[in-house]
């Protein structure tokens, strides 16, 4: 139901979409918010990264 919310969500909108479907809103933007979460934890962060040369000890 995520999916076909998002293919229409420009069309119609999340709320609307929702209401039709057996499904809130809340628990639309919930996913989506928990995918995001999931993305942004997959990249490795600039934070943790040495700068060239630098000993291992810089990493902790």
């Amino acid at each position: 139901m995520v999916k076909f919310t998002d293919a229409h969500r420009g069309d119609y909108g999340v709320e609307p979409i929702c209401d039709v479907l057996p499904m809130a809103p809340s628990t639309y933007y919930e996913h989506k918010a928990q995918a995001a979460d999931l993305e942004r934890r997959a990249a490795p962060s600039q934070a943790r990264r040495a700068p060239a040369g630098a000993h291992p000890a810089c990493l902790r």
